[in-house]
């Protein structure tokens, strides 16, 4: 029981940890008195929130609100109970801000009804109630209620707080003027649980806390006794023993409501689009930052894309987007020296995000003059081949050109190829997605999306297609897309793509981890997985024809990283990727989350030599 608790908290509770070592555990009850209310919503449903407010508050000494909505619990409860750190970051806290939390519906302390990634409504009646308009009625009772403000808030979360803060951009209250959503999902198909629909088998654990109701006000997690209990360090040894998605499904969650609503909808239907947030991000007024890691193994889509859709829809916005080397959270923990898995990115980043990007953004806009520009980057992205922050006056760069390698002979080319590279998949024998077995037993992926990749070469079903070594550095920044040519002997296929960093020989790092042999080190950059069947619509399964070639074309996610000279550009595609995404039967089934192993076909993959991947590349 304690390891799920402290799991929990590393995950979703990380603002809370972000504060520096030496600011002491008293300082908010010695500079903050704590209250808790009730809110009402304009529906008649209460929800909990504590309000942190500077003791030196007054009517001459005004502050604003920085607020937070989760559905992560806002504990300690209690107005004697306080939390040690307040805030997105110490820098913050030690400034002061009016701050908020607030038990999103039906978690813990709230009334109402829990819902994942809460449908946006139209608001007709009282009765038509959202994530906008549940935190537009929060900041105006806020306003009213809290004494001693100086009319201003902002709203800060990260993972499914991050959300909570992208859908409150909707609210369109006027005393909300800075938002930054961080981490945030912007639509369940592509983000956490599914990837272009694929399941991603790595949240399997995840479940009782996104899919069991409460029965009435919870100060405690009530979910925990729904944990799967570790049986073995050897966390690949479970999936194993689990057999099919149905039969894990039907063993340890036929009563969860969320992964029951996952296992019914295998197609983008009504249930998930009205689940999308980006259709609905338009006439945005305020400033947006909205942060991500390029390591982010749960939400790296959501922050991509819900800055470029505020980009085309909201001309008013002040808009930013920082994307930095770190996984989910970590520009809220200070590492020192910072790694992603056995990778090295320099020192103190977290800090150097905190005290020159995240402060800056809400001092400005909470303190100082709301309608000028803070002077923040459009794009401050940071570059993990070079290692280095790179600002951009536009994200994607206007000076990137679109470069197509094409998959021919093993190698990656820059004019198309005759023939075809070929290899049987078969989801009794998948291909691993690492070779960290103790790493399968976490909560949810991370090492994986920067991994050393040289366990799956020389497998005879994955396909390898390197070039030579670099003779000058290229940088690739921006949008990557998957443009394969197959054929496959069976009616349904998956196909992932990784695009893979393969250092030199010789290569010593400045900062390694104890047992890391570096020399020839096969990086992974970026990686994605695409369902066949969803080719041309993701709202229904297409089989494919035996044998017929087929265009399947997706989207990697993004990248700044330079490949530098003496590197080699790498890119590796399989059919299976175990334990981390569920397992395509390969064989077409309407609904292939209820396939048994009966239902597993062995598959001859080809990929033709007219296949690329096109990158933009800065020139």
């Amino acid at each position: 029981m304690k390891t799920h608790i402290s799991v929990l908290f590393i995950l979703f509770f990380i603002l809370g940890k972000a504060q520096k070592a030496e600011q002491p555990d008293s300082f908010v009850k010695d500079n903050f008195t704590k209250k808790e209310f009730y809110i009402p919503m304009r529906d008649g449903v209460k929800l909990f929130t504590a309000v942190y407010i500077p003791k030196d508050a007054s009517n001459k000494n005004k502050y604003p609100f920085l607020m937070q909505r989760t559905c992560y619990s806002i504990a300690p409860y209690g107005e004697n109970e306080y939390k040690t750190k307040v805030g997105p970051n110490s820098f913050l806290m030690k400034d002061k801000y009016i701050f908020v939390y607030q038990d999103v519906r039906g978690r813990y302390m709230s009334e109402g009804t829990f819902t994942n990634m809460t449908p946006q409504v139209e608001h007709k009646t009282k009765k038509d109630v959202d994530e906008s308009t549940d935190t537009y009625d929060t900041i105006e009772w806020l306003l009213k209620n809290v004494k001693d403000n100086n009319g201003k808030v902002g709203q800060f979360g990260t993972s499914y707080p991050g959300f909570y803060t992208a859908v409150g951009t909707l609210a369109q209250h006027p005393a909300l003027v800075a938002s930054s959503p961080q981490a945030p999902i912007s639509d369940f198909w592509n983000d956490d649980f599914l990837h272009n629909g694929r399941f991603m088998l790595g949240y399997f654990r995840t479940f009782p806390v996104f899919g069991v109701q409460k029965t009435k006000p919870e100060n405690k997690a009530w979910y925990m006794d729904s944990f799967i209990k570790q049986t073995s360090e050897d966390g690949l040894k479970f999936y194993r023993d689990m057999g099919t998605l149905k039969d894990g499904y039907e063993k340890y969650y036929k009563d969860n409501f969320f992964m029951t609503e996952i296992m019914n909808h295998p197609n983008y239907d009504e249930f998930w689009q009205k689940r999308g947030l980006l259709p609905h991000l338009k006439n945005i007024n305020h400033a947006v930052m909205t942060v991500g890691g390029w390591f982010d193994a749960e939400d790296l889509s959501g922050p991509l894309n819900i800055y470029k859709t505020i980009e085309k829809t909201s001309p008013k916005a002040k808009n930013t987007i920082v994307m930095g080397p770190f996984s989910h959270g970590g520009w809220s923990q200070e590492q020192g020296k910072h790694f992603h898995s056995e990778t090295y990115f320099g020192d103190s980043i977290a800090t150097y995000y905190q005290k020159n990007i995240e402060t800056k953004f809400f001092t400005h806009y909470l303190k100082g003059n709301t309608k000028e520009d803070a002077g923040l980057p459009e794009a401050l992205m940071y570059d993990t081949g070079a290692k280095v922050w790179k600002e951009f006056t536009s994200y994607p760069p206007k000076n990137a050109q679109k470069v197509n390698f094409y998959l021919a002979d093993k190698t990656l080319k820059k004019s198309s190829g005759q023939g075809f590279s070929e290899y049987y998949s078969d989801p009794n024998n998948p291909v691993l997605s690492s070779d960290h077995l103790k790493d399968f037993n976490g909560f949810t992926p991370k090492n994986y999306m920067s991994e050393d990749q040289r366990f799956s070469v020389g497998r005879p079903d994955v396909l390898t297609f390197t070039t030579d070594a670099l003779t000058e550095d290229i940088t690739f920044a921006g949008e990557i897309m998957a443009k394969l040519n197959i054929s496959s002997s069976s009616t349904d296929a998956d196909f992932a793509v990784k695009l893979i960093d393969v250092y030199p020989e010789d290569f010593k790092p400045s900062e390694k981890k104890d047992g890391v042999i570096y020399g020839n080190y096969h990086q992974m950059v970026r990686s994605e997985i695409m369902p066949a069947r969803f080719r041309n619509t993701k709202e229904k399964g297409e089989a494919l024809v035996p044998d017929q070639k087929t265009a399947v074309n997706f989207r990697l996610q993004d990248v700044v990283h330079t490949f530098k000279k003496g590197h080699k550009i790498q890119i590796q595609i399989s059919s299976t990727w175990f334990p981390l995404f569920a397992l395509n039967p390969q064989k077409f089934m309407e609904n292939p989350n209820f396939a048994t192993k009966e239902d597993y076909t062995k598959a001859l993959i080809k990929v033709f030599g007219d296949s690329s991947i096109e990158a933009e590349i800065l020139k």
